[in-house]
């Protein structure tokens, strides 16, 4: 079954990081394939540049090299993905958030998230 990470598991999984659940690293490899939207670097990189996430900072200048090198497939950002993103019937307002549920929905996979928000984006969310 293929997975979509969000961007907080994606940079557990660079990150090698203890707080990803031992039952969720296990299903991501088993899955057949792991995709990560663009929008996830774009977010990772824009949180590093704030300083709001300094243990990315080491991945910035070769992130996409990274993200290829541990098997994930990674996900364009289209025109029609970013209207499907815009319109989607969901209050949260985090762009970031809302490309990614428009990336779920539009692949018909399962989001590896621990962020409950994306429940009530009718997303099929894996995490507890």
């Amino acid at each position: 079954m293929p997975l979509l990470l969000d961007t907080g598991p994606f940079a557990m999984l660079l990150l090698e990081s203890a707080r990803m659940k031992p039952e969720v690293r296990i299903l991501i490899k088993k899955s057949n394939a792991v995709l990560v939207s663009a929008i996830s670097f774009y977010e990772i990189a824009q949180k590093s540049r704030l300083g709001k996430w300094p243990e990315m900072e080491p991945f910035m200048d070769e992130l996409e090299t990274s993200a290829l090198a541990s098997g994930l497939e990674l996900l364009p950002m289209s025109a029609d993905l970013c209207l499907k993103a815009a319109l989607l019937d969901w209050p949260h307002r985090d762009p970031f958030d809302r490309i990614i549920a428009a990336t779920a929905l539009r692949e018909r996979v399962p989001l590896v998230s621990s962020d409950a928000a994306f429940d009530a984006a009718g997303v099929e969310r894996i995490w507890d």
